[in-house]
């Protein structure tokens, strides 16, 4: 039940050798699982395996790749290091009780604090329905999700804000405060149309653009990431968004009902982070 890693390098850092007891490490995962009272279809989805190799995981029948331990790792908030060693001690981030505000071992000033601005979410919602609106999977929660990431990766690239809009943590993922309001107002002067679809035999709630979006309101480098955004996540439906929403790190580390802080995107792992770390040393 030993399984010798050596000289493991992930992004450029060498970390030193360990056994691990594949049987205690499945142990470990076993039960952050049940704490976060997650489902192991979920999981294995996280990592990509199936049901079945996942169990065997969790059984210790079965090694972990570096790239599963370190999704899980990034998953559980808990560093690459102490998963390994099936410790809880070395978590990549914390939010202080109350105060929404992030714990670091080495405290960083960023000033940019995304604030709301109404109009240039009607414009990119506009603009992101004209893209892949009319697309079948693309229905209310896939658009919550789609905005989520236009928000907070433009956040993560540029540390300024693109719409800045509020977003809450629910059970289904990240979802906008302002979009029942936005849409609403829009739905009443003309700029938009709410409709009732099917998708595999679920009911879906749709949103047809009734104008075009004023591109005048958003800049040539806006206008691109939001094109590189639906290129890369726009077709996928709303359950694989939000599962891969699930997995991003501002979504972990808050509560049900909190609203999501933006900071939190400089603590992804590499299968969320949008930005190049490695470039600016």
């Amino acid at each position: 039940m030993i399984v010798k890693i050596i000289n493991i390098i992930i992004d450029k850092k060498i970390y030193k050798t360990y056994s691990v007891n594949r049987y205690m490490l499945g142990k470990f995962i076993l039960e952050q699982r049940k704490k976060q009272k997650l489902t192991q279809e979920f999981l294995a989805s996280i990592i990509g395996v199936s049901r079945p190799t996942y169990v065997q995981i969790e059984a210790g029948e079965r090694d972990l790749t570096i790239t599963e331990a370190k999704k899980l790792a990034g998953f559980f908030c808990i560093g690459f290091n102490g998963f390994l060693q099936g410790k809880e001690n070395s978590a990549i981030v914390k939010i202080e009780k109350g105060k929404n505000k992030i714990k670091k071992e080495k405290p960083e000033l960023r000033i940019n604090v995304p604030q709301e601005n109404l109009e240039k979410f009607k414009e990119v919602l506009l603009y992101v329905l004209e893209k892949v609106g009319a697309r079948p999977n693309i229905g209310e929660t896939a658009i919550y999700k789609l905005l989520y990431f236009i928000d907070f990766d433009y956040y993560e690239k540029f540390e300024e804000q693109l719409i800045g809009a509020r977003y809450i943590k629910n059970h289904f993922g990240p979802t906008p405060v302002e979009f029942k309001k936005i849409t609403d107002e829009m739905i009443n002067d003309g700029e938009l149309e709410k409709v009732k679809s099917t998708y595999f035999q679920h009911e879906q709630k749709k949103y047809l653009p009734r104008r075009q979006a004023d591109l005048k309101i958003l800049s040539a480098q806006e206008i691109q990431h939001i094109d590189e955004v639906l290129a890369r996540l726009a077709w996928k439906n709303a359950t694989e968004l939000s599962n891969y929403s699930h997995s991003d790190t501002p979504w972990r580390v808050h509560q049900v009902g909190e609203e999501i802080s933006y900071e939190t995107v400089f603590y992804r792992d590499d299968d969320h982070s949008v930005r190049n770390y490695e470039d600016e040393l």
